[in-house]
Protein backbone atom coordinates (compact mmCIF):
# COMPACT_ATOMS: atom_id res chain seq x y z
CA UNK A 1 0.00 0.00 0.00
CA UNK A 2 1.31 3.23 -1.21
CA UNK A 3 2.38 5.94 1.82
CA UNK A 4 -0.41 8.91 2.28
CA UNK A 5 1.68 11.79 3.32
CA UNK A 6 -0.03 15.05 3.60
CA UNK A 7 -3.22 14.18 3.12
CA UNK A 8 -5.55 17.81 2.56
CA UNK A 9 -8.59 15.93 2.14
CA UNK A 10 -7.71 15.02 6.15
CA UNK A 11 -5.92 17.61 7.24
CA UNK A 12 -6.37 20.91 5.54
CA UNK A 13 -3.06 23.33 5.52
CA UNK A 14 -3.22 26.82 7.01
CA UNK A 15 -0.84 29.20 5.22
CA UNK A 16 1.88 30.40 7.10
CA UNK A 17 3.41 33.15 7.10
CA UNK A 18 5.54 33.76 3.80
CA UNK A 19 9.18 34.09 2.79
CA UNK A 20 10.03 34.11 -0.85
CA UNK A 21 13.00 32.83 -2.40
CA UNK A 22 14.00 33.59 -5.88
CA UNK A 23 12.06 33.12 -8.68
CA UNK A 24 12.32 29.57 -10.35
CA UNK A 25 12.83 29.42 -13.98
CA UNK A 26 13.45 33.51 -16.29
CA UNK A 27 9.92 34.90 -16.69
CA UNK A 28 6.54 35.07 -15.93
CA UNK A 29 4.30 33.66 -19.07
CA UNK A 30 1.29 35.47 -18.06
CA UNK A 31 0.96 39.48 -17.48
CA UNK A 32 -1.95 39.13 -14.68
CA UNK A 33 -1.39 35.53 -13.37
CA UNK A 34 1.51 34.16 -11.11
CA UNK A 35 1.79 30.99 -9.49
CA UNK A 36 3.65 30.31 -6.65
CA UNK A 37 4.77 27.10 -4.67
CA UNK A 38 4.54 27.91 -0.79
CA UNK A 39 6.95 25.70 1.48
CA UNK A 40 5.13 23.62 4.28
CA UNK A 41 6.96 21.09 5.00
CA UNK A 42 10.85 21.66 5.43
CA UNK A 43 12.86 24.52 5.46
CA UNK A 44 12.52 27.09 5.79
CA UNK A 45 8.59 26.69 6.55
CA UNK A 46 6.43 29.42 4.49
CA UNK A 47 9.18 29.54 1.24
CA UNK A 48 7.61 31.12 -1.53
CA UNK A 49 8.68 29.92 -4.71
CA UNK A 50 7.52 31.56 -7.86
CA UNK A 51 6.94 29.63 -10.66
CA UNK A 52 8.22 31.43 -14.08
CA UNK A 53 8.99 30.18 -17.02
CA UNK A 54 7.74 27.45 -19.29
CA UNK A 55 9.27 24.48 -17.89
CA UNK A 56 10.66 24.05 -14.57
CA UNK A 57 12.86 21.27 -13.07
CA UNK A 58 12.67 19.71 -9.60
CA UNK A 59 16.12 17.88 -8.54
CA UNK A 60 18.51 17.35 -5.73
CA UNK A 61 21.34 18.75 -8.23
CA UNK A 62 21.88 22.52 -8.34
CA UNK A 63 21.52 23.30 -11.63
CA UNK A 64 17.96 22.22 -11.19
CA UNK A 65 15.57 25.04 -11.80
CA UNK A 66 14.06 24.34 -7.94
CA UNK A 67 16.96 21.84 -6.00
CA UNK A 68 16.37 20.53 -3.05
CA UNK A 69 19.55 18.69 -2.66
CA UNK A 70 18.48 16.12 0.05
CA UNK A 71 19.23 12.01 -0.69
CA UNK A 72 15.70 11.55 -0.47
CA UNK A 73 15.56 13.84 -3.86
CA UNK A 74 16.03 12.47 -6.95
CA UNK A 75 18.78 13.99 -9.05
CA UNK A 76 16.22 14.82 -11.79
CA UNK A 77 12.76 14.25 -9.91
CA UNK A 78 9.70 15.73 -10.76
CA UNK A 79 8.69 18.38 -13.56
CA UNK A 80 6.09 20.95 -13.59
CA UNK A 81 5.05 22.82 -16.78
CA UNK A 82 3.54 25.92 -17.10
CA UNK A 83 0.96 26.35 -20.48
CA UNK A 84 -0.66 29.58 -21.74
CA UNK A 85 -4.33 29.36 -22.45
CA UNK A 86 -6.32 30.92 -25.13
CA UNK A 87 -8.60 32.85 -22.03
CA UNK A 88 -4.92 34.11 -20.97
CA UNK A 89 -4.50 32.26 -18.20
CA UNK A 90 -2.05 29.83 -17.17
CA UNK A 91 -2.57 25.90 -16.34
CA UNK A 92 -0.11 24.25 -14.44
CA UNK A 93 0.93 20.34 -14.66
CA UNK A 94 3.37 17.80 -12.99
CA UNK A 95 4.91 14.98 -14.21
CA UNK A 96 7.31 12.26 -12.16
CA UNK A 97 10.62 11.52 -13.83
CA UNK A 98 10.79 7.98 -12.65
CA UNK A 99 12.68 8.93 -8.99
CA UNK A 100 13.43 6.83 -6.44
CA UNK A 101 11.04 7.91 -3.87
CA UNK A 102 8.08 9.33 -5.87
CA UNK A 103 6.13 12.63 -6.15
CA UNK A 104 3.02 13.40 -4.35
CA UNK A 105 -0.35 15.56 -4.92
CA UNK A 106 -2.44 15.94 -2.08
CA UNK A 107 -1.57 12.68 -0.87
CA UNK A 108 -1.14 10.54 -3.46
CA UNK A 109 1.47 9.17 -5.74
CA UNK A 110 1.81 10.52 -9.53
CA UNK A 111 3.02 7.61 -11.96
CA UNK A 112 5.62 8.39 -14.19
CA UNK A 113 3.89 6.75 -16.82
CA UNK A 114 0.78 9.01 -16.75
CA UNK A 115 3.05 11.66 -17.87
CA UNK A 116 1.69 15.60 -17.03
CA UNK A 117 -0.70 15.63 -14.08
CA UNK A 118 -2.99 18.78 -13.62
CA UNK A 119 -2.67 20.79 -10.80
CA UNK A 120 -5.22 23.10 -9.10
CA UNK A 121 -5.20 26.26 -6.86
CA UNK A 122 -4.58 24.48 -3.29
CA UNK A 123 -3.14 21.36 -3.98
CA UNK A 124 -0.20 20.24 -2.16
CA UNK A 125 2.85 18.52 -3.89
CA UNK A 126 4.99 16.46 -1.86
CA UNK A 127 8.71 15.82 -3.29
CA UNK A 128 11.22 14.14 -0.45
CA UNK A 129 10.52 15.67 2.79
CA UNK A 130 9.35 18.76 1.39
CA UNK A 131 5.84 19.39 0.85
CA UNK A 132 4.50 22.56 -1.39
CA UNK A 133 1.04 24.59 -1.83
CA UNK A 134 0.42 25.84 -5.02
CA UNK A 135 -1.21 28.88 -4.98
CA UNK A 136 -2.52 31.70 -7.27
CA UNK A 137 -1.07 34.85 -6.40
CA UNK A 138 -2.98 38.56 -6.69
CA UNK A 139 -1.27 41.55 -6.17
CA UNK A 140 -2.15 41.54 -2.80
CA UNK A 141 -0.46 38.95 -1.69
CA UNK A 142 2.58 39.26 -3.67
CA UNK A 143 3.11 42.34 -1.81
CA UNK A 144 2.40 40.67 1.24
CA UNK A 145 4.82 38.09 0.91
CA UNK A 146 7.65 40.75 -0.10
CA UNK A 147 6.93 42.65 3.19
CA UNK A 148 7.07 39.63 5.11
CA UNK A 149 9.93 38.57 3.74
CA UNK A 150 11.79 41.67 4.55
CA UNK A 151 10.80 41.84 8.03
CA UNK A 152 11.60 37.91 8.58
CA UNK A 153 14.65 37.11 7.14
CA UNK A 154 16.62 39.39 4.45
CA UNK A 155 19.57 42.26 6.06
CA UNK A 156 17.68 45.06 4.77
CA UNK A 157 21.22 46.53 4.20
CA UNK A 158 22.63 43.82 2.39
CA UNK A 159 19.68 41.98 0.47
CA UNK A 160 21.38 38.60 1.39
CA UNK A 161 19.92 36.31 4.48
CA UNK A 162 19.90 37.64 7.69
CA UNK A 163 22.09 35.98 10.69
CA UNK A 164 19.21 33.28 11.90
CA UNK A 165 18.22 32.51 8.17
CA UNK A 166 21.58 31.57 7.07
CA UNK A 167 22.49 29.67 10.63
CA UNK A 168 19.76 28.06 10.57
CA UNK A 169 20.40 27.32 6.94
CA UNK A 170 24.13 25.78 8.09
CA UNK A 171 22.55 23.47 10.86
CA UNK A 172 19.98 21.98 8.83
CA UNK A 173 22.65 21.06 5.90
CA UNK A 174 25.30 20.05 8.63
CA UNK A 175 22.51 17.32 9.68
CA UNK A 176 21.86 16.14 6.28
CA UNK A 177 25.48 16.00 5.32
CA UNK A 178 26.56 14.04 8.55
CA UNK A 179 23.66 11.37 7.98
CA UNK A 180 23.57 10.90 4.78
CA UNK A 181 27.59 11.53 4.42
CA UNK A 182 27.55 14.25 1.50
CA UNK A 183 29.63 17.00 1.03
CA UNK A 184 29.21 20.23 2.57
CA UNK A 185 31.63 23.47 2.25
CA UNK A 186 31.52 26.78 4.05
CA UNK A 187 32.85 30.38 2.77
CA UNK A 188 33.40 32.51 5.77
CA UNK A 189 34.28 35.97 4.73
CA UNK A 190 35.63 39.11 6.12
CA UNK A 191 36.12 42.48 4.59
CA UNK A 192 39.10 44.11 5.21
CA UNK A 193 40.38 47.43 6.96
CA UNK A 194 36.52 48.14 7.37
CA UNK A 195 36.90 50.13 10.40
CA UNK A 196 39.19 52.52 8.43
CA UNK A 197 36.14 52.56 5.02
CA UNK A 198 33.83 54.11 8.27
CA UNK A 199 36.75 56.66 9.62
CA UNK A 200 37.61 57.89 6.27
CA UNK A 201 34.58 58.21 4.54
CA UNK A 202 32.09 57.97 6.79
CA UNK A 203 29.40 55.16 7.94
CA UNK A 204 26.41 55.74 4.95
CA UNK A 205 29.81 55.21 2.43
CA UNK A 206 30.74 52.02 4.53
CA UNK A 207 26.78 51.29 4.10
CA UNK A 208 27.14 51.62 -0.19
CA UNK A 209 30.27 49.23 0.44
CA UNK A 210 28.19 46.40 2.37
CA UNK A 211 25.43 46.75 -0.15
CA UNK A 212 27.91 46.25 -3.18
CA UNK A 213 29.42 43.19 -1.68
CA UNK A 214 26.03 41.85 -0.72
CA UNK A 215 25.10 42.21 -4.78
CA UNK A 216 28.04 40.57 -5.70
CA UNK A 217 27.90 37.36 -3.11
CA UNK A 218 24.40 37.29 -4.17
CA UNK A 219 24.84 37.13 -7.70
CA UNK A 220 26.93 33.95 -7.40
CA UNK A 221 25.22 31.69 -5.84
CA UNK A 222 23.35 28.58 -6.68
CA UNK A 223 20.05 27.95 -6.39
CA UNK A 224 20.79 25.43 -3.68
CA UNK A 225 23.32 27.91 -1.73
CA UNK A 226 22.05 29.95 0.78
CA UNK A 227 23.97 33.20 1.54
CA UNK A 228 23.95 35.96 4.65
CA UNK A 229 25.46 38.70 7.08
CA UNK A 230 26.24 37.28 10.44
CA UNK A 231 28.03 40.02 12.00
CA UNK A 232 29.09 43.74 10.90
CA UNK A 233 31.15 42.95 8.08
CA UNK A 234 31.11 39.17 8.23
CA UNK A 235 29.28 37.26 6.20
CA UNK A 236 28.96 33.25 5.11
CA UNK A 237 27.93 30.93 2.67
CA UNK A 238 26.43 28.01 2.93
CA UNK A 239 27.36 25.19 -0.28
CA UNK A 240 25.22 22.02 0.38
CA UNK A 241 26.74 19.46 -1.95
CA UNK A 242 29.69 20.87 -2.75
CA UNK A 243 33.71 19.44 -2.92
CA UNK A 244 36.25 22.14 -0.87
CA UNK A 245 37.59 22.40 -4.49
CA UNK A 246 34.72 23.57 -5.51
CA UNK A 247 33.95 26.06 -2.21
CA UNK A 248 37.54 27.44 -3.10
CA UNK A 249 36.59 28.11 -6.32
CA UNK A 250 33.46 30.41 -5.18
CA UNK A 251 35.52 32.09 -2.62
CA UNK A 252 38.26 33.07 -5.41
CA UNK A 253 35.84 34.55 -7.62
CA UNK A 254 34.17 35.95 -4.88
CA UNK A 255 37.56 37.51 -3.30
CA UNK A 256 38.48 38.75 -7.29
CA UNK A 257 34.99 40.31 -8.52
CA UNK A 258 34.86 42.22 -4.76
CA UNK A 259 38.45 43.47 -5.54
CA UNK A 260 37.83 44.90 -9.06
CA UNK A 261 34.70 46.20 -8.08
CA UNK A 262 35.27 50.67 -8.11
CA UNK A 263 34.06 52.75 -5.10
CA UNK A 264 33.48 56.29 -4.86
CA UNK A 265 33.09 58.36 -1.87
CA UNK A 266 30.67 61.30 -1.30
CA UNK A 267 33.67 63.72 -2.79
CA UNK A 268 34.07 62.05 -5.32
CA UNK A 269 37.80 59.82 -4.26
CA UNK A 270 37.89 56.24 -5.78
CA UNK A 271 38.83 53.35 -3.88
CA UNK A 272 38.72 50.26 -3.38
CA UNK A 273 37.90 47.44 -0.87
CA UNK A 274 39.32 43.58 -0.33
CA UNK A 275 38.22 40.97 1.46
CA UNK A 276 39.81 37.62 3.27
CA UNK A 277 38.00 34.60 2.83
CA UNK A 278 38.41 30.84 5.06
CA UNK A 279 36.79 27.88 3.17
CA UNK A 280 36.56 24.48 4.81
CA UNK A 281 34.64 21.10 3.79
CA UNK A 282 32.57 19.10 6.75
CA UNK A 283 34.75 16.18 8.12
CA UNK A 284 33.86 12.80 10.38
CA UNK A 285 35.32 14.95 13.58
CA UNK A 286 33.01 18.18 13.20
CA UNK A 287 30.57 17.31 15.65
CA UNK A 288 28.18 19.95 15.13
CA UNK A 289 27.59 23.34 12.48
CA UNK A 290 29.24 25.48 14.67
CA UNK A 291 32.50 23.58 14.79
CA UNK A 292 32.47 23.44 11.17
CA UNK A 293 31.89 27.36 11.59
CA UNK A 294 34.54 27.65 13.89
CA UNK A 295 37.23 25.95 11.28
CA UNK A 296 36.20 28.16 8.85
CA UNK A 297 37.09 31.26 11.27
CA UNK A 298 40.45 29.30 11.56
CA UNK A 299 40.98 29.64 8.18
CA UNK A 300 39.68 33.31 7.77
CA UNK A 301 42.07 34.62 10.72
CA UNK A 302 44.82 32.54 9.07
CA UNK A 303 43.91 34.84 5.25
CA UNK A 304 43.72 37.79 7.54
CA UNK A 305 47.30 37.09 9.28
CA UNK A 306 49.06 36.34 5.87
CA UNK A 307 48.40 39.53 4.42
CA UNK A 308 44.79 39.77 3.48
CA UNK A 309 42.85 39.79 0.33
CA UNK A 310 43.22 36.02 0.33
CA UNK A 311 41.72 32.68 0.70
CA UNK A 312 42.44 30.15 2.91
CA UNK A 313 41.04 26.80 3.23
CA UNK A 314 41.60 24.79 6.56
CA UNK A 315 41.66 21.30 5.77
CA UNK A 316 41.75 19.74 9.93
CA UNK A 317 39.37 19.64 11.87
Amino acid sequence: MEPDPLNTDKHPLPDPATIIASGAGDRPLGLQEEWALIRYVGAPIGEVIHLRGEQLQIGRSSDNDISLPEPEVSRRHALITLTPEPDGSLSVAIEDQNSTNGTYVNGKKVRASRGQVPLRHGDVVRVGGHAFKLKRLDEMERHYHQVVLAQTTVDALTGVSNRATVLGYLEKHFELAKRYKRPLTIVLGDLDHFKEVNDTFGHATGDLVLQRFGAILAGRLRGSDQAGRIGGEEFLLVLPETQSHEGLSVAEDLRRAFHAEAMEAPDGRAFRVSCSLGVVQIQDNDGTGGALLARADVALYRAKGQGRNRVEYDAHP
